[in-house]
């Protein structure tokens, strides 16, 4: 890796005699990892010494994209450094969460793992391409309290006043920890490019601070080196907020953040740093800090009636009675066509750039309701009325957009189609085939 001479000069000064073997670990291999989806109902197994042990569902290992336990989201393909974010949040079902700069979906979906479906987890992409991949991870995953949002912070501090219990913050960076991971990110990088980001930075968290309940935690992390943009920007947040920088446990392999790569003004030994010349994984830094703010929550104006019509709330409840049992979300959305179930405790959606209210669960047609492809994969057994067993043969026609052959003595009706323990689509059977509901955007060959 050719890396640019201003970098090694940095670096060498910054490092001093760890410099060199920094340098050569950034030639070395990647260690891909993983994490487990406990939201699944068969919640995939793997073997204890790939287990990684700062992280409860996460492991080493490479995810192949065109298996059945990526596409119904039993697994999630992460980096290992990057983990560890989602464990230092330390979520629990109820928490009202955000995480505001959440493309592709990592944190996110490590963030519901803990959630169990409970609370609300606000998700959001400043960029429309990347927020579209957002949702797709989101959905593959399961998760049926996020709220996905392809808005600005600013917009979002407007909607959202001291809102949050916990706020994640992987900001957006020079990506010096990704390196060798990403090539083309050497190209993006210059002498000057981390202080231009930690400007940015300061800008997200300024209106980050604005959506924080008293004594809620912000976790701000980066996957770059950078001082200006890690040591500094923490010391900042502590100076210009009242921030405590709160103790992270640290596991073989992470060290201290460096107060002497900041101003020296407040001890960062609290924060954690993962160098890939000391750790299995990626470069990363991690901050956990928590407000000392002693107001009170502000009340906002809840999103509290849905807008379906009787004829819509009638093709919905035909669809349920026929085909659902022990699930009956209790608020429901149109947004278009579209049918969504939603949290009442959402602030009004209007002047938002909303990707999806909460849980799809399908499109009102003429006459007729036709159940999601993300309903399909946050499902379980006992949700569902039907379910048919595939083989692999079936699931790989599925998944390219083929029809598939039954049994003919199976009833006319939806169906969720179940390949190695996972739910991985509806199917619409009729006599003895199956028609192909799988999202045209999404189908591969294999």
């Amino acid at each position: 890796m050719e890396l640019p001479a201003d970098f090694k000069n940095k670096y060498q000064k910054l490092m001093g005699d760890d410099a060199d073997s920094f340098f050569k670990s950034l030639d070395q291999e990647t260690n891909p990892g993983y994490r487990v989806n406990p939201l699944k109902e068969y919640v995939v197994t793997e073997n204890a010494e790939d287990a990684i042990d700062y992280c409860q569902y996460g492991y080493y290992g490479d995810v192949n994209g065109k298996s059945v336990e990526h596409q119904s989201g039993a697994i999630y393909s992460q980096e290992p450094s990057a983990m560890y974010v989602g464990e230092v949040a330390d979520i629990t079902p109820g928490d009202y969460v955000l995480d505001l700069c959440a493309s592709p979906g990592g944190k996110t979906t490590h963030v519901a793992s803990y959630m169990q479906n409970q609370g609300l987890l606000v998700t959001n992409e400043i960029d429309y391409k990347r927020a579209k991949v957002l949702v797709e991870n989101v959905e593959r995953f399961g998760i049926r309290n996020a709220l996905i949002l392809n808005e600005n912070p600013n917009n979002l501090a407007k909607h959202f006043p001291r809102f949050f219990d916990k706020i994640l913050i992987d900001a957006p960076c020079s990506g010096e920890g990704m390196f060798r991971k990403n090539n083309d990110a050497i190209k993006y990088w210059n002498a000057e490019y981390p202080v231009e980001c930690a400007i940015r930075q300061k800008e997200i968290i300024e209106q980050a601070v604005k959506m924080l309940k008293p004594g809620g935690k912000i976790i701000y992390s980066t996957c770059t080196f950078a001082p200006e943009e890690d040591e500094q920007i923490v010391e900042w947040m502590h100076d210009e907020f009242d921030f405590t920088i709160e103790p992270i446990r640290k596991y073989e392999g992470m060290v201290d953040g460096k107060p002497d790569w900041a101003n020296g003004n407040q001890d960062l030994t609290n924060t954690v740093r993962l160098f890939p010349n000391h750790f299995k994984g990626e470069g990363h830094f991690i901050s956990k800090l928590s407000s000392n703010d002693n107001g009170s929550a502000k009340k906002i104006k809840h999103r509290l009636q849905g807008n379906l019509t009787q004829d819509d709330k009638k093709l919905w409840d035909e669809f349920k009675q026929t085909n659902l049992v022990n699930f009956d979300p209790k608020h429901l959305i149109l947004f278009g066509d579209q049918l969504y179930s939603f949290d009442n405790t959402l602030p009004d959606l209007k002047g938002l750039k909303v990707m999806r209210p909460g849980l799809h669960l399908g499109t009102i047609k003429k006459k007729r309701f036709e159940p999601s492809y993300a309903l399909a994969l946050a499902l379980h057994s006992d949700e569902v009325v039907n379910r048919l067993e595939i083989t692999e043969d079936d699931w790989k026609q599925y998944v390219h957009g083929d029809t598939i052959s039954c049994d003919q003595s199976l009833s006319k009706g939806w169906y969720q189609l179940i390949y190695k323990k996972q739910p991985v689509a509806f199917g619409k059977v009729v006599n003895g085939t199956v028609k192909n509901f799988f999202p045209k955007g999404l189908r591969f060959n294999i």
